[in-house]
């Protein structure tokens, strides 16, 4: 079962992610750029998505051989689930929002 702590640091992850494409659009000349741009983001937030699936293999792989809790593999394999959740989320609503646009008249 997927803790607490781990269902709100996936949705952190998305808030970082929502707050640079915001910040993207911010004051024309008005602030220096920032360093990070929503590519950088976007692929900091996968790649940590990656990473919390190779530990759940790992630790499956690990149970399989008798040498972790199951507790341990059922945690990490939630966490992923939940983090892989919030990134279907946010897609599902790019999309929608791709949608939107498209169907604006103009």
């Amino acid at each position: 079962m997927a803790t607490p702590i781990t269902a709100a640091n996936a949705y952190a992850n998305v808030a970082r992610l929502t707050d640079a494409s915001l910040s993207l659009g911010k004051g024309a000349g008005t602030e220096k750029p920032s360093d990070t741009s929503f590519t950088s983001v976007l692929k900091d937030a996968l790649g940590a998505i990656n990473d919390m699936g190779r530990k759940s293999d790992a630790q499956t792989r690990a149970a399989a051989n008798g040498k972790a809790n199951m507790v341990d593999v059922v945690t990490a394999v939630s966490e992923t689930q939940v983090a892989i959740d919030a990134v279907v989320a946010v897609r599902d609503r790019v999309i929608q929002a791709y949608e939107d646009i498209m169907k604006m008249p103009i």
